[in-house]
């Protein structure tokens, strides 16, 4: 996020009201409802997750060891368990 001056983007006026608020302060300006953007929307991460989650369900289907899945994907057992279950819900609906 980078930040904007707001002297540079709002009328003198708006400025002076912000100021009866928040004097030297930052702020953070949330989106409007309508042009709110998801998480990973602007990149491949979540992409890249759904599919390393997916792989680490098919090799827990392929009857792959808890020890042998933490170690392949550098996750904790819990990481696992909750992936698996994650997975396994989406899958069936649950």
């Amino acid at each position: 996020m980078s930040y904007k001056k707001a002297k540079d983007i709002l009328p003198a006026e708006l400025v002076k009201l912000i100021q009866k608020y928040v004097d030297g302060e930052h702020i953070y300006i949330p989106r409007r409802e309508d042009n709110k953007k998801y998480w990973g929307s602007n990149t491949a991460t979540k992409r890249e997750l759904d599919l390393r989650n997916s792989n680490i369900y098919n090799d827990y289907l392929s009857g792959m060891d808890m020890t042998i899945l933490r170690g392949k994907y550098y996750l904790s057992s819990k990481s696992i368990q909750r992936i698996v279950l994650n997975e396994k819900r989406k899958r069936t609906n649950f």
